[in-house]
Parts: C-alpha cells; structure tokens; sequence
C-alpha cells in the first residue's frame, strides 16, 4: 500500500509542477491543491494502518501559517527610485520582491485588464485618483498606517484609508527656457495670450499619470464639481487654438523644451527641478520654473490588492512601513536624485532635498473619488479633442 501512496503523491505532484507558475501566483489555490494530495495520501495509508492518527492543525493553525508564509510580493510601480528601494526592503526584510516598472498610465492599463485575476500584490504609482477609482471597485485593501504625517500628508490619507500617500509632488510646474521666453506668465489664462501661441507643451493624460490629476485640477480650479468639466475642456481647446504641443510623458515634453520646440512645459515638479538641476546652461538655453495658481497636489501612494493572499497582503504593509521609515525615505531621496527622488516629504523629520524650492504656498487637494471616475471619459475627450 505504501508504493501506491507514493504513485499518486507523485502524479498529483507532476502536475503541480506543470502548473507551478499559475499556483505560485494564486497561493489559495496552491494550498488548496496541497490539501487533495494530503488527504488523498491519508486516505490510502489508513487502508493499510488502523492506528494511523488524523491531522491535528486546525483552521485556525493553517491562516496563521497562510499569513506567516514568506512569498514573493508583486510590486507594480511607475517611481524612478523604485529598483533601489524594493532591494533594500529585500535586503532589510528578507522578504523577495518582484518589481513591474513602467510608467503609470500602462501599469493602471494593466491592472484594468487584470481586474478578475490580479497578477500584482502592492500598486506603487503618482496621483490618488487612479486608487479611488480602484477603490470603488473594490479592489484595494484598507489599511490604517501607524506612522505619523504632517499636516499636507494627513490631508491626502482617504477616509476610508484604502490607499496610503507615501510623498508629494506638484502638478504642474511650469518649466520655461528663460533665454527665449517672451515673458513669465502669473495664471494660467495668461498662455492664452497671443506672445506664448505656439510655445507651450505638456503631457498626454493617456500615456503621462500625472497628467490627469493636472487636468482635473484645472477644471477643479475653474468650475469646480459642478461646472469644473466643462469650464477646463473650454480652457483647453482655447489653450489648443493657440497652438499647445502634446507629448507622451515629462521626459518627451523636457526633449521638446531642450530642442526649441517649445518654450514653456507644464509637467511634474520633481522632473521640471531636475531639469534645472541637470541641464547644462547656456547662451540659448537655461532652464527655469513657476508654479501658476493653483497647483495640484499629486501624492505617491500605496494600494494593496485586495484579492492577494494573506502572506502578501502581509508583506505589503510591512512595504509600507519600510517606506514611510527613516532608513526608506533616504534611499527614496538617493534613488534617482535628478528625478522622482525630488519630492516633499510628508514625513514629520524628514527634509525635502535642498535641490527643491519651498514648498508652493498657492496649491490646492481635489477630491480623487469625485475626479478619479471621470478619467476615462477626460482622457477620451482630450485623445479626440485636443491631441
């Protein structure tokens, strides 16, 4: 009876292997299957033994064990320091990360299409609204940081605290060649002017994250929840009329500003502050930014998936933490010093980059589960209407 034990353990095992990627990803399932091998080999051995003894691990036993268990968490993330830290959260926590980086318009693409079957365990990205969208489709586990935040950062943590804001940065900055600009503009309604026709650039909220935040904060600013879609689409097709440049991403829209295509960007304020820092300055180029009134806030959040397993779940709250401690917001800020590194920190003790200027007076929180919603329908106006 024991050989016959043994050939069925053994088959059941050889297609565990041939579906060891998919169980791996789903650790439910895993232990689910482990479960029939077990009890299809206790099942044949009491053929053979009446004293053999039945398990003794309990329910309770087995979740304890689930959310102890060390698995590989899934971190999709759009931050430039994002290698960096993910590898010493390992190296601190002995905990194996897997990181998808990409910018964060494909990663929410992704996510969307992964919506039934979540590949990723911890969602890594710029701007609230994309996870209050996630979280009114339930997607997104609550969870309440015990670490502390400053005042701005308190004010970006959801009711319901379904994601958690990690930094800040500011959208937009306007960036501007200061040896051609014709002038500085003091609002937004002064690129509208005819001296700056032509010389104005920014990012396409499809392709750039942060760039709809912007947008929704535009309309926010100029019409509010009532009439803010309206009043912001009106201003951008005025804003088009007067020949506005789109570009993929920051980086697209800085290459433009670098060759002369455009004179004035309206990006993210930590690639417009690296610009300045990295840019060599000359006679026909030198690199300078304003913040208009109002900027948008625009935090690094946190969200954990819902449908992961316990032990990941686990393992991305202890991310968070990492994160939001001394020892990982200093490995943020060195992680890519000319990039997304050049954040305001939240963290009460935490010091902003000396690179960075103070933090803009004029700035303004839209509400992400008003604005989030609406991303689809902007972003599909704007790909017809203003591209």
């Amino acid at each position: 009876m024991r050989e016959k034990v043994w050939v069925v353990t053994m088959d059941l095992r050889a297609d565990s292997l041939l579906r060891g990627r998919e169980n791996e990803r789903h650790p439910r399932r895993r232990v689910a299957f482990v479960s029939t091998v077990a009890t299809v080999a206790f099942a044949l051995a009491a053929c053979g033994s009446a004293s053999a003894a039945p398990p003794s691990a309990t329910t309770s036993d087995a979740a304890t064990s689930s959310a102890s268990a060390v698995v590989p968490l899934v971190v999709y993330s759009a931050q430039g320091y994002d290698s960096v830290v993910t590898k010493a959260f390992q190296q601190a926590t002995g905990i194996p990360v897997k990181l998808d980086d990409d910018s964060t318009g494909p990663l929410l693409t992704k996510v969307a299409a992964e919506r039934n079957n979540p590949q990723w365990g911890l969602l890594w990205v710029d701007g609230a609204t994309a996870f209050a969208s996630l979280d009114k489709q339930g997607q997104l586990l609550d969870y309440t940081s015990p670490t502390a935040l400053t005042t701005v950062g308190q004010s970006l943590v959801p009711s319901d605290h379904s994601y958690v804001p990690i930094s800040t940065t500011v959208m937009a900055a306007l960036i501007y060649n200061a040896a051609k600009a014709p002038a500085v503009p003091a609002t937004y309604q002064d690129l509208l002017q005819p001296k700056y026709k032509g010389l104005v650039g920014m990012n396409d909220p499809s392709q750039s994250g942060p760039t709809f935040p912007f947008i929704a904060g535009l309309m926010n600013q100029m019409g509010g929840q009532t009439n803010g879609v309206s009043a912001g689409q009106s201003y951008l097709t005025q804003l088009k009329a007067n020949g506005l440049h789109v570009y993929p991403t920051n980086g697209d829209t800085l290459h433009a500003l670098e060759t002369g295509q455009i004179v004035y960007g309206l990006i993210q304020s930590s690639a417009a502050t690296g610009e300045v820092l990295k840019a060599p300055k000359s006679a026909n180029f030198n690199a300078k930014v304003v913040y208009l009134p109002s900027s948008t806030l625009l935090p690094a959040a946190i969200g954990i998936d819902k449908g992961a397993s316990p032990a990941e779940q686990a393992e991305a709250k202890k991310f968070i933490e990492y994160v939001l401690s001394p020892a990982g917001q200093a490995v943020m800020q060195t992680g890519d010093p000319s990039g997304d590194s050049l954040f305001w920190p939240i963290v009460p003790g935490v010091s902003a980059l000396t690179a960075l200027p103070p933090f803009p007076t004029a700035y303004q929180t839209i509400d992400p589960y008003f604005w989030g919603p609406l991303e689809g329908q902007v972003n599909s106006w704007f790909d017809s209407n203003i591209k």
